[in-house]
């Protein structure tokens, strides 16, 4: 089953150093299983001040570093772990962590496309499954779920366990879709405008 929402800003404006580290220790309300393995932290982020970017980067070598990004060397839990970003936004640096499943060696890349995206709706380098991610990311609870949750037999066996949206189409209305049929016009539609600097 997906583990939902891919990406998650967990904090609305920017975090003290002190505060950082109590949202990198938050637990998180998951399954065991969830919390063994991490899958329930992957893809949480929030914005932290630069003091914090540049202390983290002090303390160890890090996991591995590339421009704009350094991963911490110490993991979460699992294969999860802290990637710290300097992102340029509206022509100011910010800075950014995120928690990665770094068994998945695009991760990195994704979380910074994901923050990108949520800071200024820019889908530039963005993959269609980041889009599709980005939109489930975004969209309430009431207008999305699983294919097959509540009432199994109104999906095909393969779809079950499926992320489903719903959409509007010219001639029916409001209909439930699949997350991943959406078409090139619909996602283009439910992506936010980019926000003008």
């Amino acid at each position: 089953m997906a583990i939902d929402p891919t990406y998650l800003k967990i904090f609305q404006g920017v975090a003290s150093h002190a505060f950082m580290h109590e949202l990198l220790n938050l637990p998180v309300d998951a399954s065991p299983e969830d919390r063994l393995s991490g899958a329930c932290y992957a893809g949480r982020w929030f914005e932290i001040e630069q003091r914090s970017h540049d202390e983290m980067f002090e303390i160890l070598p890090p996991l591995f570093m590339r421009p704009g990004m350094f991963a911490f060397r110490e993991l979460k839990v699992g294969t999860v772990g802290f990637a710290f970003f300097e992102i340029k936004i509206e022509d100011r640096m910010r800075w950014f962590v995120g928690f990665c499943d770094f068994s998945d060696h695009n991760a990195p890349d994704a979380m910074r496309a994901a923050i990108l995206f949520w800071e200024t709706g820019d889908t530039t380098g963005m993959s269609r499954a980041q889009q599709l991610d980005a939109i489930w990311s975004r969209t309430h609870s009431a207008f999305r779920g699983i294919a097959g949750q509540l009432n199994p037999m109104a999906w095909l066996k393969e779809h079950r366990g499926k992320r489903s949206i719903l959409v509007y189409v010219s001639g029916l209305g409001t209909v439930l879709k699949l997350l991943e049929d959406l078409t090139d016009a619909e996602i283009q539609e439910k992506l936010p405008h980019r926000r003008n600097p």
